[in-house]
Protein backbone atom coordinates (compact mmCIF):
# COMPACT_ATOMS: atom_id res chain seq x y z
CA UNK A 1 0.00 0.00 0.00
CA UNK A 2 1.08 3.37 -1.18
CA UNK A 3 2.03 6.22 1.32
CA UNK A 4 -0.07 9.05 0.82
CA UNK A 5 1.30 11.77 -1.15
CA UNK A 6 2.17 14.78 1.61
CA UNK A 7 0.14 17.86 0.77
CA UNK A 8 1.41 20.82 -0.99
CA UNK A 9 3.25 23.98 1.51
CA UNK A 10 0.66 26.55 0.92
CA UNK A 11 1.25 29.38 -0.82
CA UNK A 12 3.35 32.44 0.43
CA UNK A 13 1.05 35.30 1.95
CA UNK A 14 1.79 38.25 -0.14
CA UNK A 15 2.22 41.54 2.11
CA UNK A 16 -0.49 43.67 2.46
CA UNK A 17 0.92 47.42 1.39
CA UNK A 18 1.12 49.95 2.97
CA UNK A 19 0.98 53.89 2.74
CA UNK A 20 3.87 56.27 3.57
CA UNK A 21 6.89 59.18 2.82
CA UNK A 22 9.99 58.98 2.39
CA UNK A 23 11.82 60.55 4.38
CA UNK A 24 15.67 59.43 3.94
CA UNK A 25 17.63 57.92 0.90
CA UNK A 26 21.21 56.49 0.80
CA UNK A 27 22.66 53.55 -1.03
CA UNK A 28 19.78 52.82 -2.44
CA UNK A 29 18.18 51.91 0.58
CA UNK A 30 15.16 54.43 1.51
CA UNK A 31 13.77 55.27 5.09
CA UNK A 32 9.46 55.48 4.75
CA UNK A 33 7.51 56.39 7.38
CA UNK A 34 3.88 55.09 7.37
CA UNK A 35 0.85 56.72 8.51
CA UNK A 36 1.41 55.46 12.05
CA UNK A 37 5.08 56.98 12.33
CA UNK A 38 6.67 53.67 12.11
CA UNK A 39 9.96 53.65 10.10
CA UNK A 40 10.72 51.20 7.27
CA UNK A 41 13.95 50.17 5.20
CA UNK A 42 13.32 49.50 1.89
CA UNK A 43 14.55 49.04 -2.27
CA UNK A 44 13.19 50.51 -5.02
CA UNK A 45 11.63 47.73 -7.63
CA UNK A 46 13.76 47.24 -10.55
CA UNK A 47 10.53 48.49 -12.48
CA UNK A 48 11.59 52.54 -11.55
CA UNK A 49 15.18 52.14 -12.81
CA UNK A 50 13.94 50.66 -16.11
CA UNK A 51 11.41 53.92 -16.29
CA UNK A 52 14.44 55.77 -15.67
CA UNK A 53 12.53 56.94 -12.47
CA UNK A 54 14.52 57.98 -9.18
CA UNK A 55 12.62 57.62 -5.62
CA UNK A 56 13.17 61.09 -3.63
CA UNK A 57 13.00 62.57 -0.37
CA UNK A 58 9.32 63.39 0.08
CA UNK A 59 7.87 61.38 -2.33
CA UNK A 60 4.50 59.69 -1.06
CA UNK A 61 4.44 55.84 -1.91
CA UNK A 62 2.91 52.43 -1.42
CA UNK A 63 5.19 49.99 0.00
CA UNK A 64 5.29 46.42 1.33
CA UNK A 65 7.00 45.53 4.87
CA UNK A 66 10.42 43.38 4.54
CA UNK A 67 10.06 40.02 6.90
CA UNK A 68 12.64 39.51 9.50
CA UNK A 69 15.75 41.01 8.42
CA UNK A 70 14.83 41.19 4.57
CA UNK A 71 14.54 44.70 3.22
CA UNK A 72 10.51 46.03 2.01
CA UNK A 73 9.61 47.44 -1.29
CA UNK A 74 9.02 50.74 -2.77
CA UNK A 75 5.73 49.83 -4.94
CA UNK A 76 4.39 52.67 -6.33
CA UNK A 77 5.51 56.56 -6.58
CA UNK A 78 2.45 58.99 -5.76
CA UNK A 79 2.24 61.53 -8.49
CA UNK A 80 4.31 64.47 -7.41
CA UNK A 81 3.28 67.86 -6.40
CA UNK A 82 6.48 69.55 -7.14
CA UNK A 83 9.90 68.65 -8.03
CA UNK A 84 13.73 69.47 -7.99
CA UNK A 85 16.56 67.73 -9.49
CA UNK A 86 19.27 69.52 -7.46
CA UNK A 87 18.81 69.08 -4.92
CA UNK A 88 16.49 66.18 -5.21
CA UNK A 89 13.53 66.30 -3.35
CA UNK A 90 9.70 66.26 -4.05
CA UNK A 91 6.85 67.61 -2.68
CA UNK A 92 7.65 70.69 -1.21
CA UNK A 93 4.98 72.96 -0.61
CA UNK A 94 7.13 76.26 1.25
CA UNK A 95 10.28 77.25 0.48
CA UNK A 96 11.82 79.36 3.38
CA UNK A 97 14.58 81.75 1.27
CA UNK A 98 17.13 82.69 4.45
CA UNK A 99 18.92 85.48 3.89
CA UNK A 100 21.76 86.89 6.67
CA UNK A 101 23.62 90.33 6.88
CA UNK A 102 26.44 88.19 6.92
CA UNK A 103 27.63 86.38 4.02
CA UNK A 104 26.60 89.23 1.77
CA UNK A 105 23.08 88.55 0.65
CA UNK A 106 23.08 87.28 -2.88
CA UNK A 107 19.99 88.63 -4.17
CA UNK A 108 20.44 87.00 -7.55
CA UNK A 109 20.10 83.79 -6.29
CA UNK A 110 17.29 84.70 -4.04
CA UNK A 111 15.72 85.79 -7.47
CA UNK A 112 17.05 82.44 -8.94
CA UNK A 113 14.80 80.70 -5.71
CA UNK A 114 11.72 83.05 -6.58
CA UNK A 115 11.69 81.56 -9.82
CA UNK A 116 11.77 78.15 -8.76
CA UNK A 117 9.05 78.59 -6.23
CA UNK A 118 6.90 80.36 -8.82
CA UNK A 119 7.38 77.57 -11.24
CA UNK A 120 6.62 75.02 -9.33
CA UNK A 121 3.56 76.70 -7.34
CA UNK A 122 5.54 76.44 -4.01
CA UNK A 123 4.94 78.96 -1.18
CA UNK A 124 8.18 81.52 -0.69
CA UNK A 125 8.79 82.91 2.50
CA UNK A 126 11.82 85.26 2.74
CA UNK A 127 13.39 84.94 6.11
CA UNK A 128 16.04 87.22 7.28
CA UNK A 129 17.99 85.55 9.83
CA UNK A 130 21.14 87.18 12.46
CA UNK A 131 18.21 90.22 12.06
CA UNK A 132 19.94 91.93 14.97
CA UNK A 133 23.01 92.32 13.31
CA UNK A 134 21.85 94.90 10.57
CA UNK A 135 18.08 96.16 12.04
CA UNK A 136 17.57 98.04 8.66
CA UNK A 137 17.98 94.29 6.68
CA UNK A 138 14.94 92.83 6.78
CA UNK A 139 12.83 96.44 5.32
CA UNK A 140 15.16 96.82 2.73
CA UNK A 141 14.56 93.45 1.54
CA UNK A 142 10.50 93.50 2.46
CA UNK A 143 10.70 96.83 -0.22
CA UNK A 144 12.61 94.90 -2.84
CA UNK A 145 10.36 91.98 -3.13
CA UNK A 146 6.68 93.43 -1.78
CA UNK A 147 5.63 93.81 -5.38
CA UNK A 148 5.94 90.46 -5.91
CA UNK A 149 3.95 89.60 -2.95
CA UNK A 150 6.20 88.12 -0.66
CA UNK A 151 6.10 87.24 2.99
CA UNK A 152 9.49 88.87 5.01
CA UNK A 153 10.29 88.14 8.19
CA UNK A 154 12.78 89.05 10.44
CA UNK A 155 14.22 86.40 13.10
CA UNK A 156 17.42 85.12 15.09
CA UNK A 157 18.09 81.52 15.66
CA UNK A 158 20.48 82.29 18.08
CA UNK A 159 18.14 84.79 20.26
CA UNK A 160 14.64 83.25 19.20
CA UNK A 161 13.22 86.75 18.19
CA UNK A 162 11.05 86.08 15.03
CA UNK A 163 10.86 82.10 15.47
CA UNK A 164 7.44 81.78 16.44
CA UNK A 165 6.08 83.47 12.92
CA UNK A 166 8.15 81.66 11.26
CA UNK A 167 6.71 78.74 12.93
CA UNK A 168 3.34 79.59 12.10
CA UNK A 169 3.61 80.39 8.53
CA UNK A 170 5.21 76.48 8.42
CA UNK A 171 2.69 75.06 10.13
CA UNK A 172 0.95 72.79 7.43
CA UNK A 173 3.53 73.02 4.70
CA UNK A 174 6.44 70.63 3.96
CA UNK A 175 8.94 73.05 3.91
CA UNK A 176 12.61 73.82 2.70
CA UNK A 177 15.11 76.28 3.89
CA UNK A 178 17.30 77.66 1.00
CA UNK A 179 19.81 80.04 0.89
CA UNK A 180 23.67 80.80 0.65
CA UNK A 181 25.92 78.38 2.96
CA UNK A 182 26.67 80.49 6.25
CA UNK A 183 23.19 82.29 6.73
CA UNK A 184 21.92 79.43 9.54
CA UNK A 185 19.53 77.37 7.89
CA UNK A 186 20.84 74.67 9.78
CA UNK A 187 20.68 76.52 12.92
CA UNK A 188 17.43 77.69 12.43
CA UNK A 189 16.00 73.85 11.76
CA UNK A 190 17.77 73.39 15.00
CA UNK A 191 15.91 75.71 16.93
CA UNK A 192 12.47 75.44 14.99
CA UNK A 193 12.58 70.97 15.45
CA UNK A 194 14.97 70.89 18.07
CA UNK A 195 17.13 68.34 16.27
CA UNK A 196 20.73 69.02 16.50
CA UNK A 197 22.27 69.13 12.99
CA UNK A 198 25.82 69.89 11.57
CA UNK A 199 26.23 73.52 10.87
CA UNK A 200 29.49 75.47 9.92
CA UNK A 201 31.62 78.96 10.65
CA UNK A 202 31.81 81.79 8.44
CA UNK A 203 35.51 82.28 6.88
CA UNK A 204 36.90 85.41 8.41
CA UNK A 205 38.79 85.40 5.98
CA UNK A 206 36.55 85.74 2.56
CA UNK A 207 33.08 85.71 5.08
CA UNK A 208 31.22 82.92 3.22
CA UNK A 209 29.67 79.99 5.17
CA UNK A 210 31.06 76.91 4.34
CA UNK A 211 28.42 74.01 2.98
CA UNK A 212 27.92 71.52 6.44
CA UNK A 213 24.30 69.75 5.36
CA UNK A 214 25.22 66.31 3.71
CA UNK A 215 22.64 63.92 3.17
CA UNK A 216 19.10 64.88 2.47
CA UNK A 217 16.25 63.91 5.12
CA UNK A 218 12.88 65.21 6.14
CA UNK A 219 12.33 65.98 9.53
CA UNK A 220 9.01 65.72 11.39
CA UNK A 221 9.14 67.43 15.07
CA UNK A 222 7.08 69.54 17.22
CA UNK A 223 4.49 69.88 14.44
CA UNK A 224 6.66 70.88 11.71
CA UNK A 225 7.87 68.76 8.30
CA UNK A 226 11.08 70.47 7.51
CA UNK A 227 13.22 68.95 4.31
CA UNK A 228 16.94 69.38 5.52
CA UNK A 229 18.94 69.61 1.90
CA UNK A 230 22.36 70.33 0.82
CA UNK A 231 22.33 72.26 -2.71
CA UNK A 232 20.03 74.76 -2.25
CA UNK A 233 23.02 77.67 -2.57
CA UNK A 234 23.65 76.18 -6.00
CA UNK A 235 20.88 76.81 -8.34
CA UNK A 236 20.53 76.92 -12.39
CA UNK A 237 17.32 77.84 -14.22
CA UNK A 238 15.54 75.12 -16.08
CA UNK A 239 17.60 74.16 -19.31
CA UNK A 240 14.06 73.52 -21.00
CA UNK A 241 12.84 77.22 -20.14
CA UNK A 242 11.83 79.34 -22.95
CA UNK A 243 13.53 83.31 -22.28
CA UNK A 244 9.57 84.29 -22.42
CA UNK A 245 8.90 82.27 -20.28
CA UNK A 246 11.02 83.96 -17.43
CA UNK A 247 8.57 87.10 -16.86
CA UNK A 248 5.39 84.86 -15.69
CA UNK A 249 7.23 84.19 -12.88
CA UNK A 250 8.32 88.06 -11.82
CA UNK A 251 4.29 88.77 -10.08
CA UNK A 252 5.51 92.43 -9.51
CA UNK A 253 6.18 92.94 -13.02
CA UNK A 254 2.34 91.58 -14.02
CA UNK A 255 0.06 94.67 -12.90
CA UNK A 256 2.55 97.07 -15.78
CA UNK A 257 3.20 94.32 -18.75
CA UNK A 258 -0.29 94.66 -19.84
CA UNK A 259 0.75 98.25 -20.41
CA UNK A 260 3.86 97.72 -23.02
CA UNK A 261 3.99 98.54 -26.62
CA UNK A 262 4.61 95.63 -27.87
CA UNK A 263 3.64 92.15 -27.38
CA UNK A 264 4.89 89.60 -26.40
CA UNK A 265 7.71 92.32 -24.37
CA UNK A 266 10.50 90.73 -22.53
CA UNK A 267 11.09 94.08 -20.72
CA UNK A 268 14.76 94.01 -21.80
CA UNK A 269 14.71 97.66 -22.69
CA UNK A 270 12.03 97.40 -25.67
CA UNK A 271 10.82 100.77 -26.41
CA UNK A 272 7.40 101.30 -24.98
CA UNK A 273 8.58 98.89 -21.75
CA UNK A 274 5.57 99.73 -19.39
CA UNK A 275 7.70 97.63 -16.67
CA UNK A 276 11.13 99.91 -17.32
CA UNK A 277 9.08 102.55 -16.86
CA UNK A 278 7.20 101.06 -14.12
CA UNK A 279 11.26 100.92 -12.35
CA UNK A 280 12.29 104.18 -13.51
CA UNK A 281 9.34 105.64 -11.00
CA UNK A 282 9.85 103.59 -8.19
CA UNK A 283 7.01 101.19 -8.50
CA UNK A 284 9.48 98.20 -9.41
CA UNK A 285 12.99 97.92 -7.60
CA UNK A 286 15.78 98.64 -9.87
CA UNK A 287 17.42 95.91 -8.47
CA UNK A 288 15.12 93.25 -8.85
CA UNK A 289 14.46 94.00 -13.08
CA UNK A 290 18.34 94.41 -13.33
CA UNK A 291 19.10 90.90 -12.00
CA UNK A 292 15.88 89.82 -13.94
CA UNK A 293 17.92 91.21 -17.36
CA UNK A 294 21.03 89.13 -16.08
CA UNK A 295 18.83 85.70 -15.89
CA UNK A 296 16.97 86.55 -18.76
CA UNK A 297 20.27 86.84 -20.69
CA UNK A 298 20.86 83.23 -19.01
CA UNK A 299 18.21 81.92 -19.91
CA UNK A 300 18.27 83.25 -23.68
CA UNK A 301 22.28 81.27 -23.70
CA UNK A 302 20.35 78.25 -22.33
CA UNK A 303 18.31 77.86 -24.97
CA UNK A 304 20.21 78.42 -27.52
CA UNK A 305 22.36 76.36 -26.22
CA UNK A 306 20.11 73.33 -25.66
CA UNK A 307 20.82 71.15 -28.70
CA UNK A 308 24.61 71.52 -28.40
Amino acid sequence: MCCPKPAPPPPPVAAEMEKGRIIQGRGGLYTVRDEAGQGFVLRAKNKFRRANITPLVGDNVDFTPGRGEEHGWIEEIHPRRSYCLRPPVANITQLVITLAPEPVPDLLLVDKLLVFSFHQRIEPVLAVNKADLDPDMPGEIEQAYRGAGVKTLALSAQTGDGLEGLRRAMAGHITCFAGQSGVGKSTLIAALTGEDLETGEISQRIRRGRQTTRHISLIEKKGLQVLDTPGFSLLDLPEEMPPEDLRQDYPDFAHFAHQCRFAPCLHDREPGCAVDQAAREGKIDTGRLERYRQLLSQAQDNWRERYD
